[in-house]
């Protein structure tokens, strides 16, 4: 299948860094001191993969799922560069966080004299809304004004900082690298679709780490995903696929947002009847699955229910699915909070994906590659999702065991690609 073959051909411009799949020695684990548990569950995981013991980093900060610039930077990332540096000998290829970490970074403070601009801009923003609310204007003051209000609101998000928090593993994902921008994003040069432009991005891979965490709303949940990542290895993940599209799929070329992610759907749809054995199920109409509509589900991505749930779904161990809509990872721990991650980890999926602030549709990993890659069985879990995921620095985490591979297949070497 063409679609196929150019996406077997683009992993030969991967490079050294993924030649060949991820290893137990090559795992770093993350816990937070402050979280008994979160110690606890790295040490079982630790023992049920076989990785090394000094491969074990273990930190002092909140426990809450928003942590400050500072605090991320004086408590997560310095530790751990310190602790990399003195690993001599060592290759970590992949940072595993555990239950007790934060999701999400915030921006960095703002400085006094910021707050004071801030402040101004926001007085003057306000002048000009109350003369265009209550002076006679001609229509060539309002456009003028318009105008300027909107610079104001520019100029405003930018001071704040409004885009530069982040979720704290894709910030992660570049920590060997000691000064890049935080405004919104920046390019993953994993993605195979930035493989034509690799000369020309600000980071190789080998300035990249790949990132993935254990957590969910309970230490049970998360030992219970570890298990169930395990079994589902072992004897391959069985049941069946479920793909919830909005429309038909498209015939115009070149898409963009929404319907390129919609006809990603239809793709990884596809994929999956080609690669695996699965039956397939793909919906087409607007109204997403309901109760009852799918059972024995192994494998899942649709869109677009924001932050309600709907449990159509019952889960095969092992299951992997995500759900495409803004706002699904903004939390794994309040009480009767319906976001897809948190409630799909708690019915019984062993991995997903999700955002914990607005991401824009392109945050997402592209559904045909996500799947792709995960059902030709050589790359883990981890690696699936670094080489369909298009930006790092931003808001997408990805839960689940790294080294998960539901189809694995350990006849075939890199070789054969």
């Amino acid at each position: 299948m063409k679609f196929l073959l150019s996406l077997f051909v683009s992993l030969l411009f991967l490079g050294s860094g993924t030649g060949y799949a991820l290893q137990p020695e090559e795992v770093l684990l993350i816990v937070n001191r402050n979280v008994p548990a979160s110690l606890e569950l790295a040490r079982y995981y630790r023992e049920k993969r076989g990785i090394p013991m000094a491969n074990l980093l273990s930190v002092r900060m909140t426990d809450e799922e928003d942590c400050s610039r500072e605090e991320y930077r004086q408590e997560l990332l310095q530790p751990l560069r310190k602790f990399l540096a003195r690993q001599e000998g060592t290759n970590i290829r992949c940072l595993l966080l555990f239950y007790g970490l934060p999701l999400r970074v915030a921006a960095p403070e703002l400085t006094p004299q910021q707050w004071r601009e801030v402040e101004d801009l926001k007085h003057t923003r306000k002048q000009l809304d109350w003369q265009l609310n209550n002076r006679q204007l001609t229509d060539e003051q309002k456009q003028q004004r318009q105008q300027t209000s909107k610079r104001l609101e520019e100029q405003l998000g930018q001071l704040q900082r409004k885009e530069q928090g982040a979720a704290v593993d894709s910030e992660m994902a570049l920590l060997l690298n000691e000064a890049y921008s935080l405004e919104k994003w920046q390019p993953n040069p994993f993605f195979v679709g930035f493989q034509k432009q690799r000369d020309k991005l600000p980071f190789n891979k080998d300035q990249v780490l790949f990132v993935s965490r254990l957590d969910a709303s309970s230490p049970e949940i998360v030992r219970r995903i570890i298990d169930d990542s395990l079994m589902a290895e072992s004897r391959r993940l069985s049941g069946q696929a479920y793909y919830d599209a909005r429309w038909r799929f498209p015939e115009k070329k070149n898409l963009q947002g929404y319907a390129l992610y919609d006809a990603s759907i239809h793709r990884a749809a596809k994929v999956t009847g080609q690669l695996s054995s699965l039956p397939v199920h793909l919906n087409q109409k607007e109204a997403l699955f309901q109760a009852g509509d799918a059972p024995l589900a192994a494998l899942y991505c649709g869109w677009y229910s924001l932050g309600k749930y709907v449990d159509a779904f019952d889960w095969q161990q092992g299951a992997v699915g995500y759900h495409i809509a803004s706002s699904e990872c903004t939390t794994l721990k309040k009480p009767g909070s319906q976001v897809w991650c948190k409630r799909m980890l708690e019915d019984g999926i062993a991995a997903t994906i999700g955002p914990v602030a607005e991401p824009y549709v392109q945050g997402f990993p592209l559904p045909e590659l996500f799947f792709g890659f995960l059902l030709d069985g050589y790359y883990t879990l981890v690696e699936s999702y670094f080489l369909s995921t298009p930006w790092l620095s931003w808001q997408m985490i990805l839960i689940g065991d790294p080294l998960y591979r539901p189809f694995r297949n350990v006849t075939r070497s890199k070789k054969d690609l």
